[in-house]
């Protein structure tokens, strides 16, 4: 591993949202996490971040979200820029922005794609020579989902998110994503949870086929669904709205809340629902999104 001083920033990193099809939850270890069990995928939509050369470690955050993020004391952006720079024993040094076009603690991974984006664009800018297995390592200490999304492709998750097994061919999804601008914080829901579907190890399924993969979901489920829309009841709402365009094939919450995903047979009826969903709930976060191989 080194470091070489660099005169100019790389391009800016795309962090994308992280899409939970199914989240089945096992009984709690003894280190007080649950055991998890989930199908992962990533979308063409999402925050960004750009790194440049400075003297100091800094964080400029705009974009649609960022005043969600202004009382934030330490972004989990900083601490992976720490991170990374005490594992290969250099001084954090990056001017870096984080343009927030995803809803803060919504279910979809924005501050762990931002983690995962962040050491990503910083072995580039520092130009460092480290082992994929230490920075999986490193990102693991950031949060479950942050491996994830340092992999940032389609993935069956495993144990508090540090089993990933990879989905070859894995067919592209057309979604519409509805956030009701109701952060939900994850550890309240893990308080309120009641029922677990337990780990049933799904196997090597490869999902090449469409129509079977959508047959594989419709069996499947989000068991934290439940304990947040006690936490926050707008959840069902957007689900019920969701429901109710007839072209929507699935429709579920993604990790803990509150953002909620259709999937349609295409393009076409996805955008079609967005735009009844932003004529009748104007103040929502709505957008239509497709999956990444």
């Amino acid at each position: 591993m080194g470091w070489k001083p660099v005169a100019a920033a790389p391009d800016t990193v795309f962090a994308p949202a992280k899409i939970n099809l199914y989240l089945h939850v096992g009984n709690k270890r003894a280190d007080g996490y649950h055991e998890l069990e989930s199908l992962v995928v990533f979308a063409d939509v999402g925050d960004e971040l750009s790194f440049a050369p400075a003297d100091t470690l800094s964080l400029n955050v705009d974009g649609r979200f960022a005043a969600a993020l202004a009382n934030e004391a330490d972004n989990l952006v900083l601490k992976a820029a720490r991170a990374l720079a005490a594992h290969v024993g250099i001084e954090p040094k990056a001017r870096i922005t984080l343009t927030k076009n995803l809803p803060v603690s919504s279910g979809i991974g924005g501050g762990s794609a931002d983690a995962a984006a962040t050491l990503r664009g910083l072995v580039k800018l520092w130009q460092l020579d480290i082992e994929p297995k230490s920075l999986a390592e490193i990102a693991a200490s950031l949060g479950a989902d942050v491996p994830a999304c340092l992999v940032g492709k389609p993935l069956q998750m495993g144990g508090t998110g540090d089993r990933l097994m990879l989905l070859f061919d894995f067919p592209p999804l057309d979604l519409l994503l509805v956030n009701p601008g109701a952060p939900v914080s994850t550890a309240e829901v893990f308080r309120r949870l009641e029922h677990e579907s337990g780990i049933h190890d799904p196997g090597r399924n490869t999902f090449h086929d469409w129509s079977a993969l959508i047959a594989y979901l419709e069996k499947m489920h989000n068991d934290l669904e439940a304990p947040a829309e006690a936490a926050a009841p707008v959840i069902r709402e957007v689900i019920d709205a969701i429901c109710s365009d007839p072209a929507t094939l699935i429709v579920r919450m993604s990790g803990s809340g509150a953002t909620c995903f259709g999937i349609y047979g295409n393009a076409q009826d996805a955008a079609a629902a967005a735009d009844v969903m932003r004529r009748d709930h104007p103040t929502w976060w709505v957008t239509v999104a497709r999956t990444t191989a």
